[in-house]
């Protein structure tokens, strides 16, 4: 019988040990460089390495886990695994582009598994369903922005920045590997890079908001996304392959996306927060509107949870509030509230952060590390027993692992905007934010704040 791909997946990284990122420097993305296609692409998915940490990717494979993981038998794709894999490595291009066809038709026509629990939960399909799944929330708009918005706008990017820049070195790996090569992490391993795949998506957003407002539609921001992306990863990729067919929103994040329950939202729906601060329930539904162009169902709600969390650090003083009536603001009968609310009752629990996280990473076992149900885990294991403190906080998300950029960004930016961002932290990032995207290579961070709290106050 053939291994099943969560279990191999997880072998991969469990086996993983960190390059030291102390001693070699990352591989980002250059501004204009080429995405690859053809064979190419299709070597790139059967072996990758993480731009920033080196970490061992297959993504083939994780599309395999990722379909499993929304309850569908997959054990005709698994099966063709090995062969996928001998064939890359072999060098056989011709063999290896039949064997990845025959691999997408058995993702594109596989069937629900009759033993997985996935369809026993509700997963409203338009704003209008979720927002009625939702439990007692506050709907009305307050009378103007919180106080002090400039200054905590600047702190939640720069606090997205330093989270994200913390967990660039790092992410892939599994909480052990991390600390048995760099020990206890509570500082930046190198040089932070501002350069990542995670907020370009929002800086389009910002594009988009600016020339619309709150009329912006999902289907302009695909468009956008076309106009200013030149490649994505999991999720993003399939959305941008979408959008580039004709296939618009929701379609575009739904159609044949292993990868829709992913962490994309929730790596980037931050700035939804910033533009609605103290205004959850609109922080939601711009998350909703971004969610769809790449993602659907939790992949989405992983946004929605993201942006509230946000929202709410403008008006709340205490981060275990944010996160316990973030739950609130998530379909109540979604798969991603179960996780999310299970996550909070073990918290609540276990004195111990080792203790809450061994019990979720055992809970969570068959999901990929950029999935987003163990990375919401870590970000509340990383607030709830950080309780305010930014480094105690990056230092837990360093002991959980996964995805440790993205859920250093959510988590630096909710800290940042609740109570700033400490000078350990925020100097090393300066003023400077790099991307790849033409025309925004280097940008100023405390303009893109200014920008930012610009448009919070236009659109109010």
């Amino acid at each position: 019988m053939s291994q099943k791909a969560w279990e191999r997946e997880r072998a991969l990284r469990e086996a993983a040990v960190p390059v030291d990122r102390r001693k070699q420097g990352s591989e980002w993305y250059e501004p204009g460089f080429s995405a690859p296609a053809g064979d190419d692409l299709i070597d790139m998915f059967w072996e990758s390495k993480v731009p920033g940490s080196f970490a061992p990717e297959i993504p083939y494979l994780e599309m395999v886990q990722a379909l499993s993981n929304k309850g569908y038998n997959v054990s005709t794709a698994e099966a063709l695994i090995d062969e996928g894999i001998t064939l890359h490595r072999s060098g056989d291009k011709d063999g290896l582009r039949v064997l990845t066809a025959r691999l997408w038709n058995a993702l594109n026509t596989a069937q629900r598994d009759p033993e997985s629990s996935y369809f026993t939960y509700e997963h409203p399909e338009s704003w209008e369903m979720v927002r009625a799944a939702m439990s007692d929330v506050q709907t009305q708009q307050p009378a103007k922005p919180p106080a002090g918005l400039d200054q905590r706008v600047l702190d939640g990017w720069i606090g997205q920045l330093a989270g994200a820049s913390f967990g660039t070195a790092i992410e892939g790996y599994t909480g052990e590997q991390i600390t048995a090569v760099y020990g206890d992490v509570d500082s930046y391993i190198t040089e932070p890079e501002t350069m990542n795949d995670d907020v370009v998506y929002e800086l389009v957003f910002l594009d988009v908001f600016e020339r619309m407002g709150r009329a912006l539609t999902s289907e302009w921001l695909g468009l956008e996304w076309v106009r200013q992306i030149p490649f994505g990863w999991s999720a993003e990729w399939v959305a941008l392959r979408n959008l580039n067919m004709g296939i618009f929103p929701p379609q575009s994040g739904a159609f044949q996306n292993p990868y829709s329950d992913w962490i994309g939202v929730q790596m980037r729906a931050m700035v939804s927060g910033l533009l609605a601060p103290g205004w959850p329930l609109e922080a939601a539904r711009l998350a909703y509107i971004d969610g769809v162009v790449s993602h659907a169902a939790n992949g989405v709600y992983g946004g929605i949870a993201a942006a509230v969390m946000v929202s709410l650090a403008f008006v709340k003083t205490d981060v275990r509030q944010v996160l316990r009536e973030t739950t609130n603001y998530l379909p109540q009968r979604s798969e991603y509230a179960f996780v999310y609310t299970s996550a909070m009752r073990i918290v609540r629990e276990e004195r111990d952060p080792a203790e809450a996280w061994r019990r979720l990473e055992k809970q969570l076992q068959r999901c990929n590390w950029i999935h987003a149900y163990p990375n919401i885990a870590a970000v509340i294991v990383s607030l709830w027993y950080g309780q305010g403190d930014m480094t105690e906080s990056f230092r837990l998300l360093a002991k959980c692992g996964m995805d440790v950029d993205c859920s250093g960004g959510l988590a630096g930016t909710v800290l940042g905007v609740m109570h700033g961002v400490p000078a350990k932290w925020a100097d090393p990032i300066g003023d400077r934010l790099e991307t790849y995207l033409r025309g925004k290579e280097e940008l100023s961070i405390r303009e893109l704040a200014e920008k930012t709290s610009m448009l919070v106050r236009k659109n109010w």
